[in-house]
């Protein structure tokens, strides 16, 4: 089963911060811990998927691996450690909750009055979406990395209101709703305390803000559609469905907020000569019977070049000679694929009269024999 996004997993977004993506995990830590769900092997599971993204997402240059390649960019998995036991994952929980998860301090955060003096962070406008293009690449340039410009379509930042969307800065207003909070408190109470419930201000959409007299470029949005072309650095070794991922190179975010991304998809173009398997390349070479029977020296394509290849005499048909590291660059490794070449007898479909009689001739003697 394909692993799930961690962001999806602890319901946060890509531009999440530090606290945030602590807040989420001890949330469903608490959630699915198995002292609350004694025999659910599904809760179970949940738990540890989990604590799997939180460590990950937590440490920057892990992150910083997974939001350009996804899953594949953690080396199989050496990048994170695969918690197999529940009981593995309490060693990671001293930082998040202070103590083995009895402590009075979690049902405070999440049961408790709320009264902690702890305010959100007003968010400012709307996030930009996200967009996906779909990149091609010859192997050539898989195999060594490439860098392409594309244009696109997207929605950039308004530059005469530099993205508030207000004529003026003296245009906004203290929203009504919320009275400039940007959040608005609902209060509930359960069988373990109060439960305060933040949510963002629908009326300014988190700001605190509304605006009173519109930019007229882009009439309050704070965007406007556009053209724009971007640098794509495209590493070497990158298979067909791998992507890469922009940060805020998508859409711009509404009245100031912060861009969405750019998904980037490769897709690799059919080659003439090869067949990709892996970061090896395989190239099929045909001979004569005389050349495979007496050898010979030949030229062959490679992916940066030609080179020279040496067939030792009574070379069968099928044999795959190995050309070391002319292959594929190994993605974020050292070292390279080889090129492999299936030697392929030719076998005319026409001869003449004297040709044939040539080849009569030849099948008598006693080393054209099968088994000889």
């Amino acid at each position: 089963m394909a692993k799930r996004d961690y962001y999806e997993i602890l319901g946060v977004g890509k531009n999440a911060t530090a606290d945030e993506l602590k807040k989420s995990y001890r949330k469903l830590a608490m959630q699915y811990h198995p002292d609350r769900n004694q025999g659910d092997k599904e809760a179970e599971e949940k738990f540890k998927e989990a604590a799997e993204a939180y460590e990950v997402l937590s440490n920057p240059e892990k992150k910083a691996k997974y939001d350009r390649y996804g899953h594949s960019g953690l080396r199989g998995g050496e990048d994170f450690h695969s918690y197999q036991n529940v009981n593995d994952i309490f060693s990671n929980f001293s930082d998040i909750f202070g103590s083995a998860f009895g402590g009075s301090s979690i049902f405070d955060d999440f049961f408790g009055g709320g009264g902690s003096g702890r305010s959100r962070q007003r968010s400012q406008g709307q996030p930009g979406t996200d967009l996906k293009i779909t990149l091609k690449l010859s192997l050539e340039e898989i195999a060594a990395g490439t860098t392409k410009k594309v244009k696109i379509k997207k929605q950039n930042k308004c530059t005469t209101c530099s993205g508030t969307g207000a004529k003026s800065s003296s245009s906004f207003k203290t929203c009504s709703v919320c009275n400039g909070t940007g959040e608005v408190r609902q209060v509930s109470r359960s069988i373990f305390g109060q439960f305060v419930n933040i949510a963002p201000c629908n009326n300014c959409n988190g700001t605190g803000k509304i605006i009173g007299e519109p930019c007229t470029t882009c009439r309050g949005d704070g965007r406007i559609q556009d053209e724009s072309t971007i640098k794509i650095s495209v590493p070497a070794g990158v298979m067909d469905g791998n992507y890469m991922t922009l940060r805020g190179e998508g859409n711009a975010g509404k009245q100031g907020g912060p861009a969405g991304d750019i998904i980037v998809i490769f897709e690799e173009i059919p080659h003439i000569y090869f067949t990709r398997d892996g970061d090896n390349v395989i190239y099929d070479l045909y001979i004569s019977y005389t050349e495979a029977v007496l050898g010979t020296e030949v030229e062959v394509p490679t992916l940066n070049g030609k080179a020279k290849l040496k067939i030792e005499s009574g070379t069968p048909a099928g044999k795959y000679l190995k050309m070391r590291e002319k292959g594929i660059q190994h993605l974020n490794s050292h070292g390279a694929g080889d090129q492999l070449v299936r030697i392929n007898i030719h076998v005319p479909k026409n001869v003449s009269a004297k040709e044939k009689e040539l080849l009569k001739e030849l099948e008598k003697q006693p080393n054209m024999q099968p088994g000889k």
